[in-house]
């Protein structure tokens, strides 16, 4: 990994989804009324040089026609990757990920549900050979892998179907992501992985009491087996009232590196996940006031470098296959 300054690593953006319905290009959207909070010349404006692109399957898919969305969202995303290869790369391997210099924007594609999947591994495999590389096992709620948060704890952990999941997962190189399963599915998870995983898009329950929020136990596992959170910056998962601001984001990374080290934190936005954002980070060209903020908060420059790109970096080297 070269130096080439703070440019950043996203955990997750649900943007895929609007040039998927022809509703953005996400190529130069700041013109149109709908701009969204993610393109390719804001991410540029905003240092980012690898963006999780999840293919977000929508609850009226759910569950009878789950796959054949996650594949449509899959195929769009390779349509817009087709279409602007001169801008973006997809990051499939270590190689890949080794040869990103900021000249274009790469791309790691992970998919938000393991519905996709329905009950057959083959298909794993298939998502695999698509260009997945990272996978939530749940969204909020039970499938044929695991119980959502939405769920609570009286809606079990992992399945035997979920466990055969995680250990192909990691057999193939793909990043299992931890961010909508219930507590009782992540210790689960934990148990059964033999790679890191990745809390793409959370914040700490100690600071705000959300359900898709972890708890300082949670983060000092994570940390204790190599994985990373990255801090969403959803409004209600950074405050329990009222607006939030850039300084909440600051509050729960500076939270997340005391209680489990600086080592296990990143960013995960939910860019064009989420309704709102907070104030002074209301789209991805916002990125460098993040940076600077937590320089502003004590961060040292390998810190915030640690932050930006390095953690969620580790993570994926040792998780990604070697070659393509």
């Amino acid at each position: 990994m070269d130096d080439q300054g703070f440019w950043i690593i996203d955990g997750h953006c649900d943007s895929i989804g609007d040039y998927m319905q022809g509703q953005r290009s996400l190529l130069d959207d700041t013109g149109k009324r709908r701009r969204g909070h993610w393109d390719l010349k804001r991410a540029r404006a905003g240092g980012l040089g690898l963006q999780f692109f999840a293919a977000y399957i929508e609850e009226d898919y759910k569950p009878d026609l789950a796959r054949y969305r996650g594949l449509e969202i899959l195929a769009a995303a390779h349509a817009f990757m087709r279409k602007h290869a001169d801008l973006v790369s997809l990051v499939r391997c270590r190689q890949d990920l080794r040869v990103l210099d900021g000249s274009r924007i790469g791309l790691l594609l992970g998919v938000e549900g393991g519905e996709i999947l329905g009950e057959d591994l083959f298909m794993l495999d298939i998502c695999f050979l698509l260009g997945v590389r990272s996978l939530g096992l749940t969204w909020n709620q039970r499938n044929a892998l695991a119980s959502g948060v939405g769920e609570g704890e009286g809606g079990g952990g992992v399945s035997r179907f979920g466990a055969r999941v995680v250990e192909k997962m990691n057999a193939l190189g793909i990043l299992v992501d931890v961010s909508h399963i219930n507590e009782q599915g992540f210790w689960h998870v934990l148990e059964i992985s033999s790679r890191p995983v990745a809390a793409t898009h959370s914040c700490a329950r100690a600071l705000c009491n959300h359900p898709r929020n972890l708890t300082d136990r949670q983060l000092r596992a994570l940390a204790a087996a190599g994985g990373v959170v990255g801090v969403n910056f959803c409004p209600e998962f950074l405050v329990e009232n009222g607006e939030a601001g850039l300084a909440d984001v600051v509050h729960h990374i500076a939270h997340i590196a005391q209680v489990a080290g600086v080592e296990c934190v990143g960013l995960g936005s939910d860019f064009d996940g989420v309704e709102a954002l907070p104030r002074g980070l209301e789209e991805v060209s916002c990125l460098p006031a993040l940076l600077e903020a937590l320089g502003r908060e004590g961060f040292s420059s390998q810190e915030i470098q640690a932050v930006a790109r390095g953690n969620f970096w580790r993570v994926l080297e040792q998780t990604l296959p070697e070659e393509c």
